[in-house]
């Protein structure tokens, strides 16, 4: 292994959302110069949003301003940036080890996993068939090739309700099929639907299979189930766009320690520790409950604070 890829560090960041960001930014002011690897998606899930109205000291930022603001800082401080992802991360060993896609190994004294989350599929035969041809987790990226069509968007909470609305500034009519009769989003956004005229609600229904065209390939419709009384119906529609959450980006590790519920990262109580001494995690890869850009942000500060005071006892601070 040839110098040229390889080096040690006392601290690695995986991850470049809030998280990510924000632990480098500490991680540096306490001169433990780390090395922070972006990832597949730098700047995490904010790059594909829109508005952020719940982010201290903006009362409204474009998600992609915000993450290149974080980027910034975080350069300003200091800290080391790859443009790479990583394939493989050894743990039983130390230090620590992380291997690029780029094929760089990094080895390591302690971690921070920041990788976040990814968009939830449904997994049916015609979802992944149609992907990319009608098929989208992301009307952000999306939703300008629906301009004055019809749109139906899977889901019940916060992340399904935003892309519905999202959805409106473009398309003609927009249906929220959730296969409960109440929604999980917040209020806010509960009020923002049933105000816009644009936006139907079916209840209690979900998609079993979606319809479209072979040559060339595109959506065309849908068929729904009523969970209630099993009976089924098509709907027409030009695209679907599916909210139905997201699942943590925890497959270097998931394997290799503690997680719980399909991959979330265990951490002890009001700390960012994990499983395995030296390698923390923070975010989405952790927390299934909030799922805040600013509460990534506090947990990013509170693992750099946690692989500090590590560091300083293993006599590597």
């Amino acid at each position: 292994m040839s110098s040229e890829n390889s080096s040690h560090h006392k601290l690695i960041i995986l991850g470049s959302g809030p998280g990510g960001y924000t632990a480098a930014v500490y991680a540096t002011r306490a001169m433990l110069s780390p090395i922070l690897i972006q990832g597949i998606q730098p700047g995490g899930q904010l790059t594909i949003t829109t508005e952020v109205e719940n982010w201290p000291g903006h009362t409204e930022i474009q998600g992609p301003d915000l993450m290149v603001n974080m980027e910034a800082h975080a350069k300003s401080t200091g800290v080391k940036i790859v443009d790479d992802h990583v394939t493989e991360l050894l743990v039983d060993r130390r230090p620590f080890m992380a291997i690029t896609d780029k094929g760089s190994h990094y080895s390591a004294d302690s971690i921070i996993l920041a990788t976040g989350a990814q968009a939830k599929w449904l997994r049916l035969p015609s979802e992944e068939k149609f992907k990319g041809f009608g098929v989208s987790a992301c009307a952000t990226c999306d939703g300008f090739f629906y301009r004055n069509k019809k749109v139906v968007v899977i889901g019940g909470g916060n992340t399904a309700a935003e892309e519905a609305i999202f959805l409106t500034k473009f398309a003609d009519k927009v249906t929220l099929i959730h296969r409960r009769d109440t929604l999980r989003a917040e209020r806010i956004l509960q009020n923002r639907l049933t105000s816009n005229e644009k936006i139907n609600i079916l209840w209690n229904h979900e998609l079993t299979e979606i319809l479209g065209s072979e040559n060339p390939l595109g959506v065309e419709g849908i068929k729904v189930k009523n969970v209630i009384d099993g009976s089924e119906k098509n709907l027409e529609c030009d695209g679907v766009f599916v909210a139905i959450g997201h699942s943590p980006s925890s497959e270097l590790v998931i394997d290799k320690m503690e997680t719980y519920d399909g991959g979330y990262v265990v951490t002890e109580p009001d700390s960012t520790k994990t499983s395995i001494p030296g390698i923390f995690a923070a975010g989405d890869i952790t927390d299934s409950k909030y799922r805040q850009a600013v509460t990534s942000a506090g947990m990013g500060c509170m693992a750099a604070l946690e692989a500090e005071q590590f560091l300083s006892e293993q006599g590597a601070g």
